[in-house]
Parts: C-alpha cells; sequence; structure tokens
C-alpha cells in the first residue's frame, strides 16, 4: 500500500497552512459563489479601483499599447490616433529594451527605467537616489516578501507589524517562518502611534525569545487611513535606530491624501533630513506601486523597492534571489517609468493627463468625507475620517443577541455581520479580525 504523496495535505510545508490571508479569504469566496449564481457583487474586500469603475489614464494606456504593438509606430497615419509624446516615449522606452515588452530584462528591471525611478525620488525627497539599489518588482507585494524572507531566519525572528495591519504582513511572515509582533495603533488618537505601548510589544517579545529584527510602516495607513505627521516618522525613526531595526516603508498610497494637514512624506526624506547618526545608521526598504493613487493599475503589477543604508554584500544577496524569477514583467516596468515621469507641462499630453488626475483624486477625496459621514450617521456605528489610502475602518457595535447567534453559527460576530451583508447586499467586505484587533476590542468591524 502506498504512502502519502508529498502533495497530499497532511504533508504540506507547515508555514503553507499556517497561511491566512483575510482579503482572499472566507468572504471573498463565498462572494464568488454568489457572483457565479448570477448575484450582483461590488467587491470593496481588496484595493482594486478599476474593478470599481475608475477609469485608466490615457496617456500610459497609449504609450503601453504602441510597446505592445511597435508595428503600428510604422504606419503611417499613427500620428492621426496617437499624441506625438506617446509616440515619443513609445520609442524611449522600446530603445530601453531592445528585445520589446516580450523579453527578459535585467533582473532588477531595466536599467533605464530604474534610473527614471531614482529622478523622481530625488525631485521627492531633495536628496540623490542610486537606480543600483532600486529593484522593480511585480507589485510591491513581491518586493515586500522578498525582503522578508531575506530578513526572517527562523520562528525566533520577529516582524513588528502595526496592527490593524495589511494581511499581506501576518500572511508571509507565517509563510517565511517568522513571528509577528503586534504593535497597536490607538484608535480614540485617530489609529495615532503610541511608542511606549511598542516598546512593550518589543520587551514582550524579547522575554519570549524573539529576536526583533525589523518594523513594518505603512502610511498612509492600511486599512486604517491616517497619515503620518513628520514628527511621527522622526519618533519612529528614532525608534529604529534605538532598537536597531530594518525599517520597512509601505507607502504604496502616498498619492492617496485626502486632507491638507499631514500631506505625505516619505521616511527617506525625514531620514535624511535628521542627519548622523540616523540617517548613516538606520537601514531602510521603501516600496511604491503603479496599484494605488489615480493610477489604479493592480492587474500591470508595477511596482520598486528602494534599499538605503544596506551593505553591498547583502545588496548581491538580494540581486540573487531576485535573479531565480529571471525578471519582473516589462509592461509592468514601462507603467512604473511612466507613473514617476509623467507627461510635463508643455507637453502635448499634459493638460489632459493633469486633469484626468484632479479628477480622479477629487472624487476619491469626496468619497473619504462621504463614507466617513455615511458610517458615523449610522446606530452603533463610529469611524474616524480617512485621511488617506483607500478604506473605511468602522467600528460596528453588535448587540449581544447578534454575538450569540454568531456564536451557535460557528462563526467570529464580524464574520458573521460581514457574511449576512454579503448576502444582503451584494457588498462584499473584510471582518475587521482578518487584520487583527486589540484583545477585549468587542463588537465587530469591517473594511469597505
Amino acid at each position: 500500500m502506498m504512502g502519502r504523496k508529498a502533495l497530499d495535505y497532511e504533508e504540506l510545508n507547515e508555514n503553507v497552512k499556517k497561511v491566512q490571508y483575510a482579503v482572499r479569504g472566507e468572504l471573498y469566496l463565498r462572494a464568488s459563489e454568489l457572483q457565479k449564481e448570477g448575484k450582483r457583487i461590488i467587491f470593496t474586500n481588496v484595493g482594486n479601483p478599476h474593478a470599481l469603475g475608475q477609469k485608466p489614464l490615457t496617456f500610459p494606456r497609449q504609450v503601453v499599447a504602441l510597446c505592445q504593438a511597435p508595428f503600428l509606430l510604422d504606419d503611417p497615419n499613427v500620428g492621426l490616433i496617437f499624441p506625438a509624446d506617446a509616440i515619443a516615449r513609445a520609442k524611449h522606452y522600446l530603445s530601453l529594451a531592445p528585445g520589446g515588452l516580450g523579453a527578459y530584462s535585467d533582473s532588477r528591471g531595466i536599467p533605464g527605467v530604474r534610473q527614471e525611478v531614482a529622478e523622481f525620488i530625488q525631485r521627492r525627497d531633495g536628496y540623490p537616489s542610486d537606480p543600483e539599489l532600486i529593484y522593480l518588482t511585480d507589485g510591491a507585494s513581491k518586493g515586500v516578501m522578498q525582503m522578508l524572507n531575506a530578513i526572517i531566519r527562523n520562528e525566533r525572528d520577529g516582524i513588528l507589524v502595526p496592527v490593524p495591519q495589511y494581511p499581506l504582513y501576518s500572511a508571509a511572515i507565517s509563510l517565511f517562518g517568522g513571528s509577528l509582533v503586534p504593535y497597536y495603533l490607538e484608535e480614540e488618537a485617530n489609529w495615532g502611534l503610541d511608542l511606549v505601548s511598542t516598546r512593550q510589544s518589543v520587551a514582550e517579545a524579547r522575554s519570549k525569545g524573539i529576536t526583533v529584527r525589523a518594523m513594518v510602516i505603512i502610511n498612509p495607513g492600511n486599512p486604517t487611513g491616517q497619515c503620518l505627521s513628520e514628527a511621527n516618522i522622526r519618533e519612529l525613526l528614532n525608534f529604529c535606530y534605538q532598537e536597531n531595526l530594518v525599517l520597512l516603508a509601505d507607502e504604496v498610497y502616498q498619492q492617496n491624501v485626502y486632507q491638507d494637514e499631514r500631506p505625505f512624506i516619505s521616511a527617506r526624506k525625514v531620514m535624511f533630513d535628521m542627519g548622523p547618526p540616523v540617517s548613516r545608521e538606520v537601514q531602510l526598504i521603501s516600496f511604491h506601486t503603479v496599484s494605488k493613487g489615480y493610477w489604479g493599475e493592480c492587474g500591470q503589477r508595477g511596482g520598486y523597492f528602494e534599499m538605503t543604508n544596506i551593505p553591498p554584500k547583502t545588496v548581491d544577496e538580494i540581486y540573487k534571489v531576485a535573479s531565480i524569477a529571471l525578471s519582473p514583467n516589462v509592461p509592468g516596468q514601462i507603467f512604473m517609468g511612466l507613473m514617476v515621469n509623467p507627461p510635463k507641462p508643455g507637453d502635448i499630453s499634459y493638460l489632459k493627463y493633469s486633469a484626468e488626475s484632479k479628477s480622479i483624486l477629487e472624487s476619491l477625496r469626496r468619497r473619504a468625507q462621504i463614507m466617513t459621514d455615511g458610517f458615523n450617521s449610522c446606530r452603533n456605528v463610529v469611524c474616524n475620517f480617512t485621511e488617506g489610502a483607500m478604506y473605511s475602518f468602522p467600528q460596528i457595535r453588535l448587540p449581544q443577541r447578534a454575538m450569540d447567534v454568531a456564536k451557535s453559527a460557528g462563526k467570529a460576530p464580524d464574520v458573521y455581520y460581514c457574511l449576512k451583508l454579503l448576502e444582503a447586499t451584494g457588498i462584499s467586505t473584510v471582518p475587521g479580525s482578518g487584520f487583527g484587533q486589540k484583545e477585549g476590542n468587542g463588537g465587530s468591524r469591517s473594511e469597505a
């Protein structure tokens, strides 16, 4: 009689079985079933702007269309369909990728696009950036996973993650066999950071034999929508310096800011503004993507990470691991180049590009206010204002009877509520427990 096979469930890598990913979990699977049955589903479980009606920006689609079908550039009528600056940019990118979009690029990404990213970072922060320390990736998530894989050595290595947190971090930490060390955001302080409790989290982890090696910040916040002030970021950098932690700065929502009091400022800029020793000692990895902001090109899978204060031998090892995948997808790299180097004043496409971008951001800003006001007008629902990112994170206070019914059904109260909401309205959300919450935080929560 044959024994168990390697891909029988019981024989799988235990780390794979530990992974939980709430944004594509039970609620999403049930929503997909209902959709197959013909029910109209509104998927708000993940930031996927084009799926919810956001229109793509015209200029980048024109450029990538020409890059994907370069024979169009030889058509004598191409100038009747595409503006001259789109044609010029397509030729530019094709010159950077001699094999076209169907050929592998350097494992770090096309050098010319990485140079465009470096120039963007320098314009944004006021400090030079080295394209050799910028890696293009298939969305920011792949970069996050690549860096966590490099940092986590075993189950005794801990990563500080803000709670509530985007489940990418808990899932990836489980997959790579590490330990998630939560630091809790304070809802009553508009999801602010309390470094006293964060130090307590580190001390508690160390008392259990865990070596805390890195800290994640998400700015603007996902799912909580807060924007960090310059003072907040300075505190975080000092904390990482004092505790000898790598700082992983998830800044993918930097275009999504809906208030004027706290504009986005990168961790990298604050670090260099602080000067030595912080600017020379803190190891920083910054992430960005074409999936969010007014681009919303989630399906294109374009992203990058930039390494600051990382030793050359470590950079070589990260390059080696990136080489296993041969190449990030090339169309996504072109989208990234276009995002960091868009049409400029005076270009033929500038006015249209500017109008489209402004319209999308203004719409997002209006909807952030509408969502907050709507939730707070409901009985037993409270919600902080969504300062940035793409999500509202309301707290829903369920009556005891509802919680008892959920328990009898074998469901957590927030999961049960979200399932009932899905069945009744077709709105697919994520239960708050999928992001982590403070112990004793009763009731229910969903991301919308």
